[in-house]
Order: structure tokens, then sequence, then C-alpha cells
């Protein structure tokens, strides 16, 4: 049987001198933006409209750099908090707090919630097991954890 190889054609000259295309600059990720900016920006309106959905539209989010408010942390140095408080159609006032310890949504994070407007008593972590998070990641565990405490959906 004969060899069957093909001759090398030669490149025609369309393709050798066509240029290399410019690489697109890639648009900066949301959570590349200064901590507060993201939080108070991007962090808070999409929160809000989560809860919205789950159907809490009178829920007050707020964010700022305050003492841990939770009993036996008073003294720890004051860190970056969101914190949503609501009271519509329950007995007690409700609240939660996100805690940012780091300034930064890939560092430690913590969680307190409390009713009838008394401290928190338990400061638990907060996806600390997660390595990098976004926005939508840190809306859902949110709200996952507020379905957790039974304050969006009954059982």
């Amino acid at each position: 049987m004969p060899d069957e190889t093909t001759p090398d054609t030669p490149k025609s000259e369309a393709t050798e001198a066509k240029p290399a295309a410019p690489k697109k600059e890639k648009a900066p990720k949301l959570e590349d933006k200064p901590f507060d900016n993201f939080i108070q920006e991007d962090y808070i309106p999409a929160l809000k409209a989560g809860l919205e959905e789950q159907g809490l539209a009178d829920v007050d989010l707020s964010f700022g750099k305050q003492p841990i408010a939770v009993k036996g942390f008073t003294q720890y140095p004051a860190c970056s908090q969101v914190v949503g408080r609501w009271s519509s159609g329950y007995k007690q006032p409700r609240q939660f707090n996100i805690y940012f310890f780091d300034d930064d949504i890939n560092g430690k994070k913590g969680f307190s919630y409390s009713e009838s407007d008394s401290a928190a008593s338990t400061l638990e972590s907060f996806r600390i097991d997660e390595r990098k998070s976004d926005l939508g990641l840190l809306v859902f565990w949110t709200l996952q954890r507020l379905n957790a405490q039974k304050w969006l959906v009954r059982n």
C-alpha cells in the first residue's frame, strides 16, 4: 500500500498577514469595588430586593462601623456591620447583624439576631468555610440564615 502522506501546502498570505485580535478588557467585578462602596451600592439594595421577594418589604437596612451588639463582646473594637430591623406583622421587633470583621467580603464574618429590642446573646460565625464570596452568594446566605431562624417562611 503506498504511503499516504500529504504534501506540505503553503499557507496563504491572508492567514499569515492576519493581525492578532486585541484582547478585550474584562469589566471589573462588583466585588472588586472598595468594601464600603460594594456594601452600600450593591449588597444592601440586592438584600433589600431579596427580602421583598420573601414578603418583607418594611425591613430597614443600614451599614456602619459599630460596637459588636452581643452580650460579652461590647469591649471588642467596632467593626463594619449590616443591620436589618423590622417589626411589621410581628409582636416583637426583630433585628439581625452581619459583621465584617476584616472590612472584606472574603474575610471573617459573623451573624447575630435578637427579638424584642434585647441584645443578642450569641455571635455565630457566618460563612467562614467559603473562600470566595460574591454578591449573589452573600445575599443567598443571608436569606438562608434568616430562613433557618424561621423569620422568612414558617414550617
